[in-house]
């Protein structure tokens, strides 16, 4: 019914032990509770008798307290010791089936006299054997009852990963529908929204790596007929060295647009596995200012102005630093290449409730919002490029568990804004420096 790594399996035996553990214990501790209460009671009675015998109540004389005794089914003797036994000496013993409590107490203890007052007690022991009897039973009924009450909580508690791992498994590339969290018990509640966001991931990669394919077979396709035509052409009638030497630049042209797709293609395969690194703990504002000095020359150079205002002071996260570095360096050089000269690239960050948000404001000629940018082979106006920075800008975000987005400024300036939001789950803010 269950396997050894079963979690139902293992929870069942935890709470059966723990259960009959608790049962036994605390049956034991109710039965030697009783039994010490009778004992007790026995033992102030039998102490009452002798002390009033002791006491030589002068309306009594010792015969009288014997027939009285008698009456009350007690045996008292005065008896001589060969030594001193102590104040009170309590004893239990059993003889032909029958179990006696017998008390010695002092009487006279110059001579070692004392007083033995003996009273049988096994309707008392019967009484507790009966009473040891009921609570073995109700033992058993209440170990049968944990077992049930195991086995239905076990399988109330199993039942959310059952329905999780159902889902999960009647899952396809077409048929991937994000889990209702708001079904599941709040403990599941991470999980589902951990796995909302896996199942995200796949669904763009699916969707990515088709256009990517697609995309990667029309661009190379294009350029593979232009250098077929112009060598089917060049092959037609003789020509001069100078025009193979044309001819052969052309083809050298294409050829080189044909291997930065190439590159781009492999920079994607280099960033998959830039994806397993081990992420470290890192100040994302330190690598904020360091990207910006680096683009800072490469601004000016081309007549542009990169300025800067980062909040907080500092802030700690655990990342791949690699994706980190590729997402921000895209925005950037994405940004510069839209930019006219004279205008000014903005590079900010501010906190805000969900984490830290990174923004490269340009001034640029803005963006098609209907277009999806992040899609591999997409270009926005008419600069060079693959059209694969962008994708591989959202795959880094999405390896790293951030929220990425391309829109239009909204403050009247025309211009795009790139925004990258890091989840301030794994990570802390640094102190402000003062």
């Amino acid at each position: 019914m269950f396997s050894k790594r079963s979690i139902r399996k293992n929870f069942l035996i935890q709470l059966i032990f723990s259960s009959a553990s608790l049962i036994v214990i605390f049956s034991s501790a109710l039965y030697l509770y009783i039994e010490k209460s009778i004992y007790d009671e026995k033992r102030q009675e039998l102490l009452e008798y002798a002390q009033s015998v002791s006491a030589g109540n002068a309306e009594m004389s010792i015969e009288d307290y014997l027939i009285l005794d008698n009456f009350l089914s007690l045996d008292v003797k005065i008896v001589e010791l060969k030594s001193h036994q102590g104040d009170v000496d309590l004893y239990e013993k059993t003889e032909d089936k029958h179990t006696y409590l017998t008390l010695l107490y002092p009487f006279n203890k110059e001579n070692f006299s004392y007083i033995k007052v003996t009273k049988e007690i096994t309707p008392t022991k019967r009484l507790l054997g009966k009473i040891l009897h009921y609570i073995f039973i109700i033992n058993i009924a209440g170990f049968l009852l944990v077992i049930v009450y195991a086995v239905a909580i076990s399988k109330m508690l199993v039942a959310p990963v059952k329905t999780l791992s159902s889902k999960l498994s009647n899952m396809n590339e077409h048929l991937m529908k994000p889990i209702q969290v708001e079904e599941l018990p709040l403990e599941f509640e991470p999980l589902g929204i951990t796995l909302n966001h896996l199942i995200s991931r796949i669904q763009n990669f699916v969707k990515y790596q088709k256009e990517l394919f697609i995309g990667t077979a029309h661009e190379l396709k294009t350029p593979l007929a232009v250098i077929k035509l112009k060598n089917q052409v060049t092959l037609i009638k003789k020509r001069s060295p100078e025009e193979y030497i044309d001819a052969l630049k052309t083809t050298n042209k294409t050829i080189d647009e044909m291997n930065i797709i190439v590159s781009n293609i492999l920079n994607i395969g280099r960033q998959e596995g830039a994806q397993l690194d081990k992420p470290v703990e890192i100040d994302v504002i330190a690598i904020l200012k360091q990207k910006a000095d680096d683009f800072k020359l490469l601004a000016e150079n081309e007549g542009k102005k990169l300025e800067m205002h980062f909040t907080p002071d500092g802030f700690m996260a655990t990342l791949q630093v690699s994706l980190l570095n590729q997402i921000i360096q895209n925005f950037l050089q994405n940004a510069l290449k839209f930019t006219p000269k004279e205008k000014t690239v903005l590079l900010k960050s501010s906190q805000d409730d969900y984490g830290l948000l990174i923004e490269v404001i340009d001034e640029g000629c803005g963006i098609d919002e209907s277009v999806d940018l992040f899609a591999p082979f997409k270009r926005q106006g008419n600069k060079s490029g693959v059209g694969l920075g962008l994708f591989l800008a959202k795959s880094a975000a999405d390896a790293l568990g951030a929220k990425i987005k391309l829109e239009n400024r909204k403050d009247g300036i025309e211009g795009t804004v790139a925004s990258l939001q890091l989840n301030s789950k794994l990570s802390c803010i640094l102190p402000t420096k003062r």
